[in-house]
């Protein structure tokens, strides 16, 4: 099997278009058009539907985009080992992790580290669901929950605290609840049931507290921990956030300090395979460097 092909077979199948392999290929159109014909008519199958939206994998594409996918991955991960084996960590690292959490956390802090360590090419996909690292989709994770994928090294990072917030504006209008009980009346913003939540029981505020008839009812449900912060921070209502954005935070008011809810464990997980490599390594290092410096804020 022609090896030119097959790269642009697994660049044509991840775009899913000829026009868009060939922009990632610098060929044009109508080059990557040949190459793929030429590949099918040499395994005397075809290997993509066409149609006026774009290509499809048949089932003789798919079983050879798995086998394609895999060895561009490990091509990939040996090349990032090869240019480690020199003494200064360098190479790409792709790092996944909340859309909260990375804008307001992670983020923050990524500028001394790429200051630290120039030759290592950072990329962060926020993203709430859980990318595969088999798949090498992300070199590492830090995740709200501990990792369900097999195989993945992982490291306990920090326990993030909820808290109760409310913005002074909204306190103003609606007064500020005193107790538990207080909250029945009140607009509560919670997480959305639609996604996974980066805690077993993140709506709690819906049932705390001595009540005998049906759970609160909310004023909003939204998916993302940063929208919930947007949400409360507009003056809509009260919601539960996690402490690691405490600078922003400074803009809300605590309510009923003495009521905690559940803690949200974070860790760092990150292949197997990539075990011994050094900008992991290094990168691990200095996120327990920062926490240490300064908690969870």
């Amino acid at each position: 099997m022609d090896w030119d092909k097959l790269r642009v077979f697994h660049a044509v199948a991840e775009a899913g278009s000829f026009t868009h392999a060939g922009e990632s290929l610098n060929l044009s159109q109508s080059a990557v058009s040949r190459q793929i014909s030429a590949l099918e008519e040499s395994l005397d199958v075809p290997l993509f539907h066409r149609h006026a939206r774009g290509l499809i994998l048949t089932e003789q594409g798919e079983v050879l985009f798995r086998t394609a996918r895999d060895v561009f991955a490990k091509l990939a991960m040996t090349e990032a080992q090869i240019s480690e084996s020199r003494e200064r960590p360098q190479g790409p690292l792709k790092v996944t992790t909340t859309v909260a959490f990375g804008m307001l956390w992670l983020t923050p802090h990524l500028r001394e580290f790429i200051e630290l360590y120039p030759d290592i090419q950072v990329s962060i996909i926020l993203d709430d669901g859980e990318l595969d690292l088999a798949m090498r989709q992300a070199d590492v994770a830090i995740r709200m929950s501990p990792p369900r994928q097999p195989d993945l090294v992982q490291r306990h990072l920090m326990d993030l605290q909820l808290n109760c917030y409310a913005a002074p504006e909204y306190l103003k209008r609606f007064g500020e609840p005193k107790s538990v009980e207080d909250l029945d009346s009140h607009r509560l913003i919670v997480y959305g049931d639609d996604a996974k939540a980066p805690a077993g029981n993140i709506n709690w505020l819906l049932s705390v507290g001595p009540r005998s008839d049906a759970p609160r009812r909310p004023v909003l449900k939204i998916n993302n921990i940063y929208g919930m912060f947007l949400a409360v921070q507009s003056g809509l209502g009260i919601a539960a956030l996690p402490n690691y954005f405490s600078r922003e935070l400074k803009t809300l008011v605590q309510i009923l300090p003495e009521l905690r809810g559940p803690v949200i464990e974070t860790f760092f997980a990150y292949p197997e395979e990539l075990r011994h490599s050094k900008r992991i390594a290094v990168f691990r290092d200095f996120l327990l460097k920062k926490i240490a410096e300064q908690g969870a804020s």
